[in-house]
C-alpha cells in the first residue's frame, strides 16, 4: 500500500489513537493538539514536553524543552528559576523592570576586596565618553568618573573614641566610619594626639578628607583652651590601602593663625573644628605624604532670647 486515505483512524477498539511502533515520518506539515517525545525540525503550535533535537523555531509556547536548540519566541514568561550559562546576556529592551530591592554583581565563590575591585556600573557615553561608577580596592572606596550632584546629603554622625597612650589621651576618629564625629572633653583633661584613623591612601593617588568634631567643653572650661595644649598639636594619620591599615605617621596640624586651636574656656560651649587631611599620594607611612588643616568656629552656647 503506497497511499492512504482515510478521515479517521483510531485502535483496534476504536476508543484512542492507533500504535506506531515504529515511529512516523511526516514530510509535510503535522498538526497536533499535543505532542509527546523527541521532535525534530520547525514547530508551529505547543511543544509541550517536548525534547528538540536540532533546531526549532516556536510560534507559541514552548515548555519543557531540552537538548541544544536555538529558541526564537515573541514573548516569554519563566514561572521558576532562569539559569543562563555563558560569556555574554544582551537585554535589547527599552524598559527593564526588577523587582528585587538587592541586585548582586561580581560574584565568584570566593569573593574579596580583590575580586570586587573595578566591579561596578557603566553609562554608554559614545563620543563623550562612558560613565561609570566603580569599587577601588585600593583606597577602599566608589570612585564616580564624573561629579555628583545631590539634592540633600545626610551624614552620619558617631561620638569620638579615646584611649590613652603613654601620658596623652589621644581622640580617636575613624574615617571609613564617619567624617562628623561628638566629643564632650572630660574634667581635667586634655586631648593630647588627634588620630585619623583609616585615610584613604592608595599609592599615587592624592586625595584630601574633612574630618570635622564638635567638641563641648567641660563643665569647668579647663579642655584645651592654651595654646600648648590646644587641638592639632599632635595628630596621627594612620593610612589605609587594599582592604588593611598603613603603618601610621606622626605630624602637627598646620592652622591659620600660626599656632594651635584653642577651644573656647566657658563651661559647656560648643566649638566647631574641622580638620583637612591631605594625602599627597607618595609613600603612605612617610609624614611627608600627608598635611593636615585645622580651622575652628566656636564659642557656641544656648541663647536666653526667645527660648
Amino acid at each position: 500500500m503506497s497511499i492512504l486515505r482515510a478521515d479517521s483512524i483510531r485502535n483496534r477498539e476504536g476508543t484512542g489513537a492507533p500504535n506506531l511502533p515504529n515511529g512516523v515520518t511526516v514530510t509535510g506539515v503535522a498538526t497536533a493538539t499535543s505532542f509527546s517525545g523527541n521532535l525534530t525540525g520547525n514547530v508551529t503550535g505547543n511543544a509541550s514536553t517536548a525534547t528538540l533535537a536540532t533546531t526549532a523555531t516556536l510560534a507559541t509556547n514552548a515548555q519543557g524543552l531540552t537538548g541544544t536548540p536555538s529558541i526564537t519566541v515573541q514573548n516569554a514568561t519563566v514561572q521558576g528559576d532562569l539559569t543562563v550559562n555563558g560569556t555574554t546576556t544582551t537585554l535589547d529592551t527599552v524598559n527593564l523592570v526588577i523587582e528585587d530591592k538587592n541586585i548582586g554583581i561580581g560574584t565568584t565563590s570566593s569573593a574579596s576586596n580583590t575580586t570586587a575591585d573595578g566591579a561596578g556600573f557603566t553609562i554608554f557615553g559614545g563620543v563623550g565618553g562612558d560613565k561609570t561608577l566603580t569599587w577601588e580596592r585600593g583606597s577602599s572606596s566608589f570612585v564616580y568618573s564624573d561629579p555628583n550632584k545631590f539634592k540633600g546629603v545626610l551624614e552620619t554622625v558617631s561620638a569620638a573614641t579615646t584611649y590613652t597612650s603613654g601620658n596623652n589621651l589621644v581622640l580617636e576618629l575613624d574615617v571609613r566610619n564617619a567624617t562628623t564625629y561628638t566629643y564632650t572633653i572630660p574634667t581635667g583633661a586634655n586631648i593630647g594626639i588627634v588620630s585619623f584613623k583609616n585615610m584613604p591612601a592608595f599609592t599615587g593617588n592624592a586625595n584630601g578628607t574633612t574630618i570635622t568634631c564638635i567638641f563641648t567643653q567641660n563643665a569647668a572650661g579647663t579642655g584645651n583652651t592654651t595654646g600648648t595644649t590646644g587641638i592639632g598639636t599632635n595628630c596621627t594619620v594612620i593610612g589605609y590601602e587594599n582592604g588593611a591599615a598603613v603603618a601610621g605617621i606622626s605630624t602637627r596640624a598646620l592652622v591659620g593663625s600660626g599656632t594651635t586651636v584653642t577651644l573656647s574656656a566657658t563651661s559647656n560651649d560648643r566649638d566647631f573644628v574641622s580638620f583637612f587631611v591631605h594625602y599627597t599620594g607618595g609613600t603612605n607611612t612617610t609624614a611627608t605624604s600627608y598635611q593636615v588643616y585645622a580651622t575652628k568656629n566656636g564659642g557656641f552656647r544656648q541663647g536666653n532670647v526667645g527660648v
